[in-house]
C-alpha cells in the first residue's frame, strides 16, 4: 500500500519564480533522498504552474518530509508566492505514480485548496485547467 500525494501550485508573478524554482528543486531532491519516498515527479506547466506527484510508504513518512527543511520553508513562502494551490492524497496498492491526467482528475474530484494570501479567481472557485504539458 502506498500513499499518493499530488499538488498543483501557480506562482502569482514572475518576480517569485527564481525563489520558487530554487526551493522546488531542493524539495524534490529532499524527497528523492527520503527513505519513506517511493517515487517523485515534478511537472513545469504553462502560466507559472507546477505540479508534483509523490508516492510515500505511509502518511507518517509524508508528514515527516513536509515538516523538514527545505520543504517546510517552501510551504511558508507559498502563502505569498502563489495565487493557486491545491492538493490531494489517496492510498493505492502500488507505489506507481499516476499519470498527469489521473492526477488532475483526482485533484478536481477529491482535492482541496491550500491557503494562499492572494487567491486568484480560479483558486476561489476551485476551477483550473488540466496540465497542458505531460512530461
Amino acid at each position: 500500500m502506498a500513499l499518493i500525494s499530488v499538488t498543483r501550485l501557480r506562482v502569482r508573478s514572475f518576480r517569485y519564480l527564481p525563489g520558487f524554482i530554487f526551493l522546488a528543486l531542493r524539495s524534490v531532491r529532499q524527497a528523492r533522498r527520503d527513505p519513506g519516498n517511493l517515487g517523485t515527479g515534478l511537472l513545469r506547466d504553462a502560466k507559472r504552474t507546477f505540479w508534483t506527484r509523490t508516492a510515500w510508504r505511509d502518511e507518517t513518512a509524508m508528514r515527516a518530509f513536509m515538516m523538514a527543511m527545505p520543504h517546510r520553508r517552501a510551504m511558508v513562502k507559498l502563502l505569498e508566492w502563489c495565487d493557486e494551490a491545491s492538493l490531494v492524497h489517496w492510498n493505492q496498492e502500488t507505489p506507481a505514480l499516476p499519470d498527469w491526467d489521473e492526477a488532475y482528475r483526482r485533484l478536481i474530484t477529491d482535492g482541496r485548496r491550500s491557503k494562499v494570501n492572494h487567491p486568484s479567481p480560479g483558486q476561489q472557485t476551485y476551477r483550473f485547467p488540466p496540465p497542458a504539458r505531460k512530461n
